[in-house]
């Protein structure tokens, strides 16, 4: 239902093309705070224009409060082009993008945020007891409030573009034009596992972390296709980059912030703990949970059937 209801639009297949190239193209707007204020630096001498292919040394050039906004405001761009796009390009409103219920449900994206907040909370802490030698306190007040505020403000725009656009646009595109369910959940979770291949976490841990990016997206993309929409795949996005940014990171993660802890261990060469522990194990147990609760029924129609319907539109 949640893509079949894509018939009532505009829905032809160059619309969804163009559609990505004027989100990207907000992205590319939204970027030029972070370039331009790069071109300063490289004019002060503080910019090492030899290193400017490295993401590590990019996460390092500004303090690290500015250098989150200047990182997140790209996707803040993105998801205001996407929005729009789908706005004109489609005629399809927000609540239409979201979800096949009459309104927004935002008790599921509630319940998805608290849910994943405290799994991901409770692993950090429990791994900060069993090994304190790994982490380092960071806590500075002044920094972690406005720490706090970016998060607050801007990660659940970050997080929601990511959303909207795979288990959103792309999963409701592809479906309707392929007519199933099975290729828009498998290219969504590809490309947005292969979009993640920039980031430092692979050069530390190699390709072996494209099994968590790629399990990530399809664990995304199967709660919504069970689900009838995107409001938990938004809430657990959500809670898992706000309580990362906030609780913990290290010097070879995506997000550098003034967390209240950094990790200054080496990561699991095995991928154990990072990989397979939340793709095989957790994972399954939030689907399970996710299941029970919303009372999931019929998963092989609704994750791998054909799609039936008229186009409808002109």
């Amino acid at each position: 239902m949640y893509i079949t209801q894509v018939r009532t639009i505009q829905n032809d297949w160059w619309r969804y093309i163009l559609g990505v190239v004027i989100s990207f193209i907000g992205v590319a707007i939204f970027s030029a705070p972070h370039a331009i204020a790069i071109v300063f630096k490289q004019f002060s001498g503080d910019f090492d224009t030899s290193r400017a292919d490295d993401l590590n040394y990019l996460m390092t050039v500004f303090e690290p409060n500015i250098n989150l906004v200047l990182v997140l405001l790209p996707f803040a761009g993105g998801l205001l082009f996407l929005i729009l796009a789908a706005k004109w390009l489609h005629q399809q409103s927000l609540r239409h993008l979201t979800t096949a219920r009459a309104k927004i449900d935002w008790n599921r994206v509630l319940f998805a945020f608290l849910l994943w907040g405290t799994v991901a909370a409770s692993l950090i802490f429990v791994g900060i007891y069993l090994t304190p030698e790994d982490y380092v306190f960071n806590f500075k007040p002044e920094k972690f409030a406005i720490l706090v505020v970016i998060v607050l403000l801007l990660v659940p725009l970050q997080t929601s573009f990511e959303e909207y656009m795979f288990r959103g646009y792309l999963m409701q595109g592809i479906g309707f034009i392929f007519k199933n369910k099975w290729l828009p959940l498998l290219v969504t979770s590809v490309v947005f596992g292969l979009l993640h291949i920039a980031n430092p976490e692979v050069d530390k841990l190699g390709n072996l972390i494209m099994i968590y990016y790629i399990g990530t997206g399809l664990f995304l993309g199967i709660i919504t296709l069970m689900d009838d929409g995107m409001e938990l795949a938004l809430g657990f996005h959500a809670a898992n980059n706000m309580f990362t940014a906030l609780l913990v990171t290290a010097d070879w993660t995506a997000f550098q912030t003034h967390s209240m802890y950094r990790d200054i261990s080496e990561p699991d060469p095995t991928g154990f703990f990072d990989i397979f522990l939340p793709v095989f194990i957790i994972f399954p147990i939030i689907l399970f949970i996710f299941a029970k609760k919303y009372k999931w029924t019929n998963w092989k129609e609704k994750l791998t059937g054909t799609i039936h319907i008229e186009n409808t539109t002109e």
